[in-house]
């Protein structure tokens, strides 16, 4: 039995590592929901399709920036621009995060539409009547009044038809990553129109992806209540479309979100689709009439953001967004992985640094789980100690499988030990390891956060390798040669955690868990660095636990 205890701990130890993506798949959406003909959807509306099949020129992006008037922005955290060419909002960039650490390029996420990796925000009205000319991507916007858009200065843009329609945006922008698109039509012809408001997000081509299972980058949105991830992947094969009542969409990075929060209380359809291009967008599905005389506005909120924890939070509360915290990918464990965030960045306050922040909540965790896993540690011991005995007896029966059972468990019963509770502590381990690889994996607070030495970025791998002695020689390895100092520690502490654990009586099977250790060091040497150093300063503490049990723990069998 005590060999079904170690193969236990490796093979939940080996599904930590191996199967990890499987736990954090992607939640297939409602399949009721899912059209799969490109033009239907779900009740009948007489609200127009916003498809367009426009093409991209490859011009670069300074050429393409050059081409168009534009409306400046800036504020605390982004700055860019906007397109008097179509409205769109096409220039975006984060003020506070650079492309790579210690680099001097900051993060650019907003392109415009010509250049071959456009990605770009527009927002307008639709309108069945052909005979209506309504702003379109090449509409040429007036500016009135200011003519830079700071959080302080709102902006307006007009446009008239030759029906004598005036249509306006009025845009503001807060401190941090909200746009407000107040858009109005002022009809000053002598006839009554129906218009539809609408936004939509384009991006020319998928962005590179980091192909996770744990992380979903690509389109998304809450309709109803029901949170809907569709891949770049899962889009050009085929439309998602979809009636609500209330929600948001958008598309997501790793980091970054773009996004777009309709009215509340209208009715929209929200198409995901790809037409040389990718698409997110929702229109009103009830018309908005605005007769002779008569003006009548919408409302869009448009959310373009670093997925700062605090931020998200903030704009779900402030502006009563449901469900916008899942912005940020927690997971199937978000009831782990959420508080374990707020945990760590409450001891990252205290301490002003995330490593250290990791050790303090190792050891929290440690504490929370003692009394557990002393009943597990003693188990182990006295299992350790009945070695001996467990080895006279399988001898002694070797020809008897039953009764060598039967002797076996009325020896557990005797010594009142339990055989599997050694795998109490690895069962501990998994969901608060998954929880620490997630929050480090997808929160951009761990992002280029030091720890001490030649760890620059917790949420990157240990950049050292045994290979070169640790940066002693002057050569640099190859990715896969890249075992660093952390994943050694951490392989060194396993290799003495299985020195306290019971050794399995069969010499081959003791040869192949000597190497597991090694085996794990391998596997885990590309993870996050703040992980590896999670897991070393578990062993350690566990190692320790588990000497002082051992060594307090006696078994008489005579």
């Amino acid at each position: 039995m005590d060999t079904k205890n170690v193969i236990a701990a490796i093979s939940l130890s080996a599904a930590v590592i191996i199967l990890y993506g499987l736990f954090f798949a992607p939640t297939p959406p409602d399949p009721k929901q899912i059209q799969v003909e490109k033009n239907t959807i779900t009740e009948t509306t007489d609200a127009p399709s916003l498809d367009k099949n426009e093409q991209f020129s490859k011009i670069s992006r300074e050429e393409a920036m050059a081409e168009e008037d534009r409306i400046l922005f800036e504020n605390d955290d982004i700055k860019g621009s906007i397109s008097l060419t179509g409205g769109s909002i096409d220039d975006l960039t984060f003020k506070k995060y650079t492309e790579t650490l210690n680099g001097k390029d900051n993060v650019v996420l907003l392109n415009p539409k010509k250049v071959k990796n456009g990605y770009y925000v527009e927002t307008g009205w639709a309108t069945n009547n052909k005979n209506i000319d309504i702003p379109n991507s090449k509409t040429i916007w007036k500016i009135e009044g200011n003519n830079k858009l700071s959080p302080n200065s709102p902006i307006k843009l007009s446009w008239t038809n030759d029906q004598n329609i005036k249509f306006e945006k009025n845009i503001s922008i807060d401190n941090q990553y909200l746009f407000t698109v107040n858009q109005s039509i002022i009809n000053n012809s002598g006839k009554t129109y129906n218009f539809y408001p609408y936004g939509q997000i384009i991006r020319n081509q998928a962005p590179e992806v980091t192909n996770f299972y744990i992380l979903h980058e690509g389109l998304l949105g809450v309709f109803d209540d029901q949170l809907i991830e569709q891949d770049y992947k899962d889009i050009e094969e085929k439309k998602y479309s979809v009636n609500a009542e209330t929600g948001w969409l958008g598309i997501t990075d790793k980091y970054w979100i773009t996004s777009l929060i309709p009215e509340k209380n209208k009715k929209f359809r929200t198409d995901f689709d790809y037409k040389n291009k990718f698409r997110a967008n929702f229109i009103e599905t009830n018309a908005i009439e605005v007769g002779a005389n008569e003006t009548k506005s919408n409302k869009i909120k448009i959310i373009i953001a670093a997925k700062e924890v605090s931020v998200i939070d903030g704009y779900a509360e402030s502006q009563d967004i449901s469900k916008y915290d899942l912005a940020i990918d927690w997971g199937w464990f978000y009831f782990i992985v959420k508080p374990l965030f707020f945990a760590i960045d409450y001891f990252f306050k205290l301490t002003g640094n995330f490593g250290i922040a990791i050790i303090l909540i190792t050891i929290c965790i440690r504490i929370a789980f003692f009394p557990l896993a002393n009943y597990s540690f003693r188990s182990m011991a006295k299992m350790k100690v009945l070695q001996p005995e467990m080895t006279r007896l399988k001898e002694l029966h070797k020809e008897d499988k039953m009764k060598l059972q039967q002797e076996m468990m009325a020896l557990y019963k005797k010594e009142k030990v339990n055989p599997v509770s050694g795998c109490l502590p690895i069962f501990i381990q998994i969901p608060f390891f998954f929880a620490i690889y997630k929050m480090l994996f997808v929160t951009i607070e761990m992002r280029h956060q030091p720890f001490f030495g030649w760890i620059k970025d917790l949420s990157e791998r240990d950049p050292t390798s045994i290979f070169n002695f640790f940066g002693l020689i002057p050569w640099d390895p190859p990715s896969f040669l890249l075992i660093g100092a952390w994943p050694v520690f951490m392989g060194v502490t396993m290799f003495l955690q299985q020195k306290l654990n019971p050794t399995p009586p069969d010499p081959i099977q003791a040869k192949i868990f000597m190497f597991f250790p090694l085996f794990l060091t391998v596997i885990l040497a590309p993870f996050p660095s703040g992980l590896v150093i999670y897991w070393t300063i578990n062993n350690v503490l566990t190692m320790a636990q588990q000497y002082v049990i051992m060594k307090r723990t006696t078994v008489k069998t005579v």
